[in-house]
């Protein structure tokens, strides 16, 4: 049982992974979708605020395609201290969903 237990874990939808978070994007300067994940436990940075009484994690990933154009891609990421996202910018193309980078 053990055995089957161990495979239904290496095939877990990924919107069950507690520690993770994806990012799914679009290049803007040629439309390949690409995703990232952000690992909750050890990705983020602290970053605190002028009275250091409140802390909220920061992460940024460049990320650059292998399909088409190479351009990069700049994501930065701004949790809470539950570590929900609060904030997302991103440079050199746009967020879509998971329903559309699984779409062709």
């Amino acid at each position: 049982m053990n055995i089957l237990r161990n495979l239904k874990a290496l095939f877990t939808p990924a919107a069950i992974d507690r520690s993770g978070y994806w990012v799914y994007i679009r290049c803007d300067d040629c439309g390949e979708k690409l995703r990232t994940r952000i690992d909750l436990d050890f990705d983020l940075s602290d970053q605190y605020n002028d009275t250091e009484d409140e802390i909220n994690y920061f992460c940024r990933k460049t990320l650059i395609g292998s399909e088409r154009c190479f351009s990069p891609i700049e994501v930065k990421l701004t949790f809470d201290e539950q570590r929900r996202l609060i904030d997302k910018k991103i440079q050199g193309g746009q967020f879509i969903s998971e329903e559309e980078y699984q779409a062709e």
